[in-house]
Formats: C-alpha cells, sequence, structure tokens
C-alpha cells in the first residue's frame, strides 16, 4: 500500500462515517509540542463533526471540524507524525510511516460491530477546577464561598486557566535548587498574580517571591491587603513604573500584561538584560510602528486606518518575538483567550535558550525592518544584545 493509498482508505471510512476513535503519534520533528492527537466523532447541533485533541506535554486542546472540511485537515496531520491506531466499526488498522512515508499498514477484521458514541462532552479539564474552592477566586470575586464560579466571572475564569496553562508550560525553565524570582509589571487588579503566585507556592510548592507592579496607588494597596489577608507572605505589590524600579540585578520569569505601546518593551528589554528564563507578555496597544510606517507598496492595505492599525499591532509583536529569537530566546506567539472574547488575545512567550542567531536569520529581520522603514523601539534598548 502507498502512502497515498493509505490516507485514500483512512479518508474515505471517517467520510462513511465509521469511525469510532483515533490516535496518531510519534512527531516527525522533535520540536513538535504536540505529542499525540486524538480522534473520535461527535453531533453538534445536529451535524456531525470530528473532534481533534492536541495533547501537549501537561495540556489538551480540542477543535471541532465538519466532517466535510476533514480530509484537508488530515492529509496536514500526516505530514508531521508518523503512526496511527484507528479503530472503525469493523476494522483495526494500524499504520507506521517510515521517513519517506513508506507504509507499513496492519488491519484487523472484526465480525462484532463496534459502538460509536457521538455526545459531547462539554465539561472542560482546567488546572483549576470550576466546581472547588480557591481563596484567592473568593477573595477576588470570581467564585462564590462554596466554590461555583460566577456567570459573569467564567471569562475571567477561563482566561485565568489559560494563564495557568503557560505557567505550568514554563515550569522546567525556572530554577530548582534556590529561589524563584518573578516580576509582574503593570499586574492591575491582579487575578493572573495571584493565580501564578497560588498555582506555584500553594500546589506546586515552590520557593518563590513574586513583586506586582502598577502606577495606581488605590489598586496596589487593596492588592496588598488581600495578599496579607491570605497568607501570601512572598508576594508583594509596590506602586512604581517599568523605567523606575531598579531593585534587581537577576530575574526568573517577567510577566507583563496590557502594558501599553513601549510600555511593552521596556518590560521585555529589562526581561533579557535581567537575563530572565521565562517571559509571558500580553501586549495591549501599539502606536510606535504604526507612526513609523513608510511602505508604498503596501497602500492598499495601509491606506485605510483599521487595516493599518491591526497590521501595525500584528508586525510590532512579530517583530519583538523575533528579537527576543536574535537574544538568544525561544520565542512563540500564541493565543491567549478566544477571539470572541477581545481581539487583543497575542500572547508572546519566550525561554531563554541562549542559541545565537545565525547570518540568515539576522538578514530576514534586517530586510523585513528596511521594507517598513521602521526602527522598533525595543532594537535601540536591545542594541548591544544583537
Amino acid at each position: 500500500m502507498t502512502f497515498e493509498e493509505m490516507k485514500a482508505h483512512l479518508i474515505k471510512r471517517i467520510l462513511q462515517q465509521q469511525l469510532v476513535t483515533a490516535t496518531i503519534s510519534q512527531p516527525r520533528m522533535k520540536s513538535n509540542e504536540v505529542k499525540r492527537i486524538k480522534l473520535k466523532p461527535l453531533m453538534l447541533k445536529n451535524s456531525y463533526h470530528i473532534q481533534i485533541e492536541y495533547q501537549y506535554e501537561r495540556i489538551l486542546k480540542h477543535e471541532n471540524i465538519q466532517l466535510t472540511e476533514f480530509p484537508a485537515k488530515l492529509e496536514t496531520i500526516f505530514e508531521d507524525y508518523r503512526q496511527a491506531h484507528v479503530d472503525f466499526i469493523d476494522e483495526k488498522v494500524q499504520v507506521q510511516l517510515s521517513k519517506k512515508n513508506k507504509v507499513l499498514w496492519k488491519s484487523d477484521q472484526s465480525s462484532i460491530p463496534k459502538q460509536v458514541n457521538l455526545a459531547h462532552n462539554r465539561k472542560k479539564n482546567y488546572l483549576l477546577s470550576d466546581d472547588q474552592p480557591y481563596s484567592f477566586l473568593i477573595r477576588l470575586g470570581v467564585q462564590t464561598e462554596d466554590g461555583k464560579v460566577k456567570k459573569q466571572k467564567y471569562d475571567k475564569f477561563k482566561q485565568i486557566n489559560r494563564f495557568i496553562e503557560f505557567i505550568d508550560d514554563a515550569l522546567s525553565y525556572l530554577p530548582k535548587n534556590r529561589q524563584v524570582r518573578i516580576l509582574d509589571f503593570g499586574s492591575g487588579k491582579s487575578y493572573l498574580t495571584f493565580a501564578l503566585y497560588h498555582y506555584l507556592k500553594i500546589e506546586k510548592g515552590l520557593d518563590i517571591r513574586v513583586t506586582g507592579l502598577d502606577l495606581k496607588k488605590e489598586v496596589i494597596e487593596e492588592c496588598s491587603r488581600i495578599a496579607q489577608d491570605l497568607g501570601y507572605d512572598q508576594l508583594e505589590f509596590l506602586v512604581g513604573d517599568i523605567n523606575d524600579y531598579n531593585e534587581e540585578s537577576a530575574v526568573d520569569m517577567v510577566v507583563t500584561l496590557h502594558a501599553c505601546d513601549v510600555a511593552t518593551d521596556m518590560a521585555l528589554a529589562r526581561a533579557v538584560k535581567w537575563g530572565a528564563s521565562v517571559i509571558l507578555s500580553v501586549p495591549c496597544c501599539q502606536h510606535e510602528l504604526n507612526r513609523q510606517l513608510n511602505t508604498p507598496s503596501l497602500d492598499i492595505m495601509l491606506q485605510h486606518g483599521l487595516i493599518r492599525e491591526r497590521f501595525a499591532a500584528l508586525a510590532t509583536d512579530s517583530i519583538r518575538a523575533e528579537i527576543l529569537s536574535l537574544v538568544g530566546y525561544e520565542a512563540q506567539l500564541l493565543e491567549f483567550i478566544d477571539m470572541e472574547n477581545t481581539p487583543k488575545n497575542i500572547l508572546i512567550r519566550a525561554y531563554r535558550t541562549g542559541k545565537k542567531a545565525n547570518v540568515e536569520q539576522r538578514a530576514n529581520y534586517d530586510a523585513f525592518l528596511n521594507l517598513l522603514h521602521a526602527t522598533p523601539f525595543l532594537q535601540t534598548e536591545l542594541k548591544e544584545y544583537l
């Protein structure tokens, strides 16, 4: 059986709604963060779908795809994986692919048809359970006293859990033999700061010291009271600006949430200079590049204010991630929360590797900046590292 014949057989059976379950594994690239993919059929709004479960090292993500759109998705999946175990109603299939897509195929026929469960399990497995009381969530008004998430706060609860997923993914990059130093610039009402402290200190038992920094005195005073009441003795909140904070010479993790315009770049630059192992940054508004854009070849797009603003925001975050890559970080742009909740949903995640950028990577970066006729603030801040 050829590679194309193998895919055609699987797709045909799936389109016939014969799938019971499937597991696809063995990523072709070690860098692939999704270690395993599971497939199962389900009914959504009276329509047959295939649910795709992406299994990372510590978290799961789900995507539901209509049956007619699934063949193209399966084609893409087999570009990245080499093994599949597929259960159909009357057949069990095992597939092993070589690096050059030579197919090792095994099929076992069954005389007793299997049952297909098309029910949709809507309960999501959160790292923080949605039916367990947490003192900080109760105090912050996200949960009731008995641990139920308040209806009007459920989006906030999902955002907190999404943030905790990123924190959990970063655990292996944090020191194990000493206190972990964490700074949160622009902490605001500090939902995520408290969540970070709870997860790392209470649930994971790490020795940490966390500082939340914000310009709003009243907010800082309230957060300080809550931390004291909860007994979070290694969590402090200070009034201050990113530029004025000079209390540290080295930091392990830097978090910056919704710091406007170049305030995000200031925080990223400070993180790099401190040698932070982990950077988590959710930018807010980006105006600097918008003002600099001078690219006649893109005028068809940029003549429209809305498109210009969105392009500038996406380009700014792409540049930030690339600069972090150039100075020794593994940087990614990830979805923080669903686009339906806010368009400002990009998170920059960077892990310090110390890997040096190659000549081609720097040339590609310079070419992009030349196209835009721009000089990013972060580039200027980190010029001695580039």
